[in-house]
Protein backbone atom coordinates (compact mmCIF):
# COMPACT_ATOMS: atom_id res chain seq x y z
CA UNK A 1 0.00 0.00 0.00
CA UNK A 2 1.43 3.67 -0.66
CA UNK A 3 2.11 5.88 2.50
CA UNK A 4 4.07 8.74 3.55
CA UNK A 5 6.44 5.56 4.91
CA UNK A 6 6.23 3.42 1.85
CA UNK A 7 5.81 5.63 -1.40
CA UNK A 8 5.93 4.57 -4.99
CA UNK A 9 9.17 4.56 -6.54
CA UNK A 10 9.02 7.59 -9.03
CA UNK A 11 9.67 5.28 -12.19
CA UNK A 12 6.81 3.34 -10.74
CA UNK A 13 4.46 6.65 -10.01
CA UNK A 14 5.37 8.01 -13.64
CA UNK A 15 3.78 4.31 -15.32
CA UNK A 16 0.92 4.48 -12.91
CA UNK A 17 0.03 8.02 -13.27
CA UNK A 18 0.43 7.70 -17.56
CA UNK A 19 -1.39 4.26 -17.66
CA UNK A 20 -4.15 6.11 -15.66
CA UNK A 21 -4.44 9.38 -17.40
CA UNK A 22 -3.00 9.35 -20.88
CA UNK A 23 -5.51 9.18 -23.36
CA UNK A 24 -5.17 9.40 -27.20
CA UNK A 25 -6.98 11.78 -29.44
CA UNK A 26 -7.29 15.25 -30.59
CA UNK A 27 -7.65 17.61 -27.75
CA UNK A 28 -7.67 21.61 -27.47
CA UNK A 29 -4.89 22.84 -24.58
CA UNK A 30 -5.70 26.01 -22.69
CA UNK A 31 -3.49 27.58 -24.75
CA UNK A 32 -4.86 26.78 -27.99
CA UNK A 33 -2.80 24.50 -29.55
CA UNK A 34 -3.83 21.28 -30.10
CA UNK A 35 -2.27 17.76 -28.88
CA UNK A 36 -2.60 14.19 -29.70
CA UNK A 37 -1.85 13.29 -26.08
CA UNK A 38 -3.74 14.35 -23.62
CA UNK A 39 -3.39 13.69 -19.74
CA UNK A 40 -6.85 13.89 -18.17
CA UNK A 41 -5.44 14.86 -14.38
CA UNK A 42 -8.93 14.28 -13.10
CA UNK A 43 -8.39 10.32 -13.25
CA UNK A 44 -5.23 10.19 -11.20
CA UNK A 45 -6.22 13.22 -8.85
CA UNK A 46 -10.00 10.93 -8.00
CA UNK A 47 -7.97 8.31 -7.10
CA UNK A 48 -7.38 8.63 -3.23
CA UNK A 49 -3.98 6.28 -3.57
CA UNK A 50 -2.28 7.60 -6.86
CA UNK A 51 -3.53 11.61 -5.73
CA UNK A 52 -1.54 10.71 -2.24
CA UNK A 53 1.26 9.10 -4.12
CA UNK A 54 1.59 12.54 -6.22
CA UNK A 55 1.70 14.66 -3.67
CA UNK A 56 4.31 12.51 -1.26
CA UNK A 57 6.71 12.96 -4.36
CA UNK A 58 5.43 16.85 -4.85
CA UNK A 59 6.21 17.40 -1.33
CA UNK A 60 9.44 17.63 -1.95
CA UNK A 61 9.51 19.85 -4.55
CA UNK A 62 7.78 22.58 -2.54
CA UNK A 63 10.39 25.46 -1.94
CA UNK A 64 12.24 26.50 1.76
CA UNK A 65 10.43 28.89 2.72
CA UNK A 66 7.07 28.74 1.69
CA UNK A 67 4.19 30.43 3.95
CA UNK A 68 1.27 29.26 1.66
CA UNK A 69 0.61 26.61 -0.90
CA UNK A 70 -1.97 28.46 -3.47
CA UNK A 71 -4.27 25.53 -5.86
CA UNK A 72 -5.47 26.64 -8.95
CA UNK A 73 -8.81 26.13 -10.07
CA UNK A 74 -9.84 23.32 -10.50
CA UNK A 75 -7.22 20.71 -11.25
CA UNK A 76 -4.79 22.08 -8.57
CA UNK A 77 -7.30 22.22 -5.51
CA UNK A 78 -7.40 18.56 -4.81
CA UNK A 79 -3.40 18.21 -4.98
CA UNK A 80 -3.37 21.64 -2.63
CA UNK A 81 -5.42 19.99 -0.07
CA UNK A 82 -3.45 16.93 0.30
CA UNK A 83 -0.20 18.33 -0.16
CA UNK A 84 -0.90 21.07 2.51
CA UNK A 85 -1.40 17.69 4.54
CA UNK A 86 1.40 16.32 3.99
CA UNK A 87 3.05 19.41 4.22
CA UNK A 88 1.51 21.13 7.28
CA UNK A 89 1.65 24.07 5.59
CA UNK A 90 -1.66 25.92 5.26
CA UNK A 91 -3.18 26.36 2.10
CA UNK A 92 -5.38 28.56 -0.43
CA UNK A 93 -7.79 28.14 -3.61
CA UNK A 94 -7.27 30.58 -6.33
CA UNK A 95 -10.09 30.95 -8.56
CA UNK A 96 -9.90 31.77 -12.25
CA UNK A 97 -12.13 35.10 -11.78
CA UNK A 98 -13.21 36.87 -8.44
CA UNK A 99 -16.53 35.74 -6.99
CA UNK A 100 -18.64 38.50 -8.09
CA UNK A 101 -20.42 37.87 -5.08
CA UNK A 102 -20.48 37.53 -1.43
CA UNK A 103 -16.57 38.64 -0.25
CA UNK A 104 -15.61 39.01 -4.14
CA UNK A 105 -12.45 37.25 -3.55
CA UNK A 106 -9.89 35.25 -6.17
CA UNK A 107 -8.53 33.68 -3.03
CA UNK A 108 -10.04 31.33 -1.19
CA UNK A 109 -8.65 29.87 2.45
CA UNK A 110 -5.51 31.43 3.87
CA UNK A 111 -4.30 34.91 3.79
CA UNK A 112 -1.70 35.61 0.96
CA UNK A 113 -1.16 38.93 2.37
CA UNK A 114 3.27 39.68 2.83
CA UNK A 115 3.17 35.43 2.51
CA UNK A 116 5.78 34.03 0.53
CA UNK A 117 3.68 32.14 -1.80
CA UNK A 118 4.06 28.66 -3.66
CA UNK A 119 1.70 27.85 -6.68
CA UNK A 120 0.18 24.21 -7.04
CA UNK A 121 -0.86 23.03 -10.61
CA UNK A 122 -1.64 20.36 -12.00
CA UNK A 123 -0.30 20.21 -15.79
CA UNK A 124 1.62 23.01 -17.00
CA UNK A 125 1.21 23.51 -20.85
CA UNK A 126 1.59 27.19 -21.94
CA UNK A 127 2.06 28.35 -18.09
CA UNK A 128 -1.30 30.94 -18.78
CA UNK A 129 -2.76 29.65 -15.87
CA UNK A 130 0.25 30.28 -13.59
CA UNK A 131 1.11 33.68 -15.26
CA UNK A 132 -2.40 34.85 -14.74
CA UNK A 133 -2.46 34.09 -11.00
CA UNK A 134 1.04 35.52 -10.87
CA UNK A 135 -0.47 39.19 -12.21
CA UNK A 136 -3.55 39.24 -9.69
CA UNK A 137 -0.82 38.66 -7.09
CA UNK A 138 1.36 41.21 -7.78
CA UNK A 139 -1.50 43.70 -8.07
CA UNK A 140 -2.29 42.72 -4.59
CA UNK A 141 1.64 42.38 -3.37
CA UNK A 142 1.63 38.66 -2.74
CA UNK A 143 5.27 37.47 -3.05
CA UNK A 144 5.33 34.13 -5.68
CA UNK A 145 8.71 33.24 -7.32
CA UNK A 146 7.84 29.41 -7.44
CA UNK A 147 5.38 27.23 -8.88
CA UNK A 148 5.20 23.31 -8.97
CA UNK A 149 3.19 21.02 -10.61
CA UNK A 150 2.79 17.42 -11.48
CA UNK A 151 3.16 16.92 -15.38
CA UNK A 152 5.32 19.65 -16.91
CA UNK A 153 4.28 19.40 -21.18
CA UNK A 154 7.64 21.24 -22.19
CA UNK A 155 5.45 23.38 -24.38
CA UNK A 156 7.01 26.90 -23.01
CA UNK A 157 5.54 27.01 -19.87
CA UNK A 158 9.00 26.78 -17.80
CA UNK A 159 10.03 29.69 -20.15
CA UNK A 160 7.26 31.83 -20.32
CA UNK A 161 7.33 31.76 -16.09
CA UNK A 162 10.73 32.11 -16.24
CA UNK A 163 10.27 35.57 -17.65
CA UNK A 164 8.35 37.05 -14.71
CA UNK A 165 10.93 35.46 -12.36
CA UNK A 166 8.79 32.39 -11.20
CA UNK A 167 10.68 29.08 -11.36
CA UNK A 168 9.04 25.87 -12.48
CA UNK A 169 9.33 22.26 -10.85
CA UNK A 170 7.70 19.25 -11.71
CA UNK A 171 7.20 15.93 -10.87
CA UNK A 172 7.89 14.51 -14.53
CA UNK A 173 8.02 16.09 -17.53
CA UNK A 174 5.77 15.08 -20.79
CA UNK A 175 9.12 13.54 -22.49
CA UNK A 176 9.64 11.10 -19.06
CA UNK A 177 6.07 10.06 -18.73
CA UNK A 178 6.49 9.13 -23.10
CA UNK A 179 9.17 6.67 -21.44
CA UNK A 180 7.63 5.23 -18.49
Amino acid sequence: MISPTNPLERKDLAALVRRVSQVSGEFRLRSGETSNTYFDKYLFECDPLILEAVCISMKELIPEGTDVLAGLEMGGIPIVTILSNLAGIPSAFIRKERKSYGTCKYAEGSDLNQKNVTIVEDVVSSGGAILDAVEKFRKDDVHCTHAICVIDREAGGADALKEVGVELRSIFTMHELSKA
